[in-house]
């Protein structure tokens, strides 16, 4: 039974996974069905954790919206998920970046990495 469930989700991986780790700043290009029309809505934040693998794996992208702060997990390997295009890399050392929740302003900023 197994082997048929991996089959499956194996025919439904996306082929190229764009290259993004904790930290980054990523435009999320994500299709939103309005009625029986489709256009694309970008949103773009700070990923602040990647998790799962395979056809499961997640990311949850923050970004601050009139003062707000606003968070949406997308699957990696959805077809409403168009493309990810990374803005800049994160200088981070840490896995999950919780504490970003707390902080407002300038300290909740990520450093950029500077190769």
């Amino acid at each position: 039974m197994q082997e048929i469930i991996k089959n499956i989700e194996a025919a439904q991986l996306k082929a190229e996974v764009p290259q993004f780790n904790v930290g980054d700043t990523v435009r999320v290009y994500g299709k939103i069905k309005e009625g029986n029309r489709e256009r694309v809505q970008v949103f773009e934040g700070t990923v602040i954790k990647k998790q799962g693998g395979s056809i499961r794996a997640t990311f949850t992208v923050r970004k601050s919206s009139n003062g707000i702060g606003v968070e949406k997990t997308w699957p990696l390997h959805s077809p409403n998920v168009e493309k990810v295009e990374v803005i800049r890399k994160g200088k981070v050392r840490r896995a999950k970046l919780n504490y970003l929740r707390t902080r407002v302003g300038k300290s909740a900023k990520v450093k950029e990495l500077v190769k």
